[in-house]
């Protein structure tokens, strides 16, 4: 199986590669459109600011092929808010709009933004992305910019207010915590994720 990390030079794509060396995969990171449209499985990590990530796609000649991806893309943390509609990061910042919903800020009166650390997800719907992993499985999250619970949302979590944690749309799968650091829950996922 060949597993594409496109590099979008946002994230530290290589402990997602060594994640992803451990459970036995051939993962490539790369920006090569030609690799990218042969491989059996994308994913798309990213840390950062909407606009830089979305800045060096354009420069990459990327932004059309991911929306054309047929096999399962998985956006993790800013990957999966790049699959929105658009940011309110920087007042305004259009996004991939595979999904038309948007990211927004986070609000709390009584929390601290970024939301940093271990937090719970609820599931909403069942799906293979979540073989193994029930309610209330702990996921390490830091962001501050979330999408709203919404028509693709099968996990949710609280933080002062409910936001999407995963998400899945016809072949896109996103999540907003970081697997690599989610110790034996994120690796299941990233497992389940290989197997669809």
């Amino acid at each position: 199986m060949k597993i594409i990390i496109i590099n979008t030079n946002c994230s530290n794509l290589s402990s997602v590669k060594i994640m992803l060396n451990k459970l036995g995969c051939n993962t490539i990171i790369t920006d090569d459109p030609d690799l990218i449209i042969q491989s059996d499985k994308i994913l798309l990590p990213g840390v950062g600011t909407a606009n830089t990530a979305m800045k060096q796609l354009k420069k990459k000649n990327l932004i059309q092929l991911i929306k054309k991806c047929t096999q399962p893309t998985l956006g993790i943390c800013l990957g999966m808010q790049l699959f929105g509609s658009f940011s309110n990061e920087n007042t305004h910042t259009n996004t991939l709009n595979i999904i038309n919903v948007p990211v927004k800020h986070m609000y709390s009166p009584t929390l601290p933004i970024p939301h940093m650390g271990w937090n719970n997800i609820t599931i909403l719907k069942k799906h293979d992305l979540l073989n193994g992993i029930n309610n209330n499985h702990y996921f390490y999250f830091a962001h501050s910019y979330c999408m709203e619970l919404n028509y693709t949302t099968i996990a949710y979590t609280n933080y002062g207010q409910p936001f999407s944690s995963v998400i899945v749309y016809k072949n896109f799968f996103g999540v907003q915590f970081h697997p690599k650091k989610s110790s034996f829950s994120g690796e299941q996922l990233i497992k389940n994720f290989l197997e669809i």
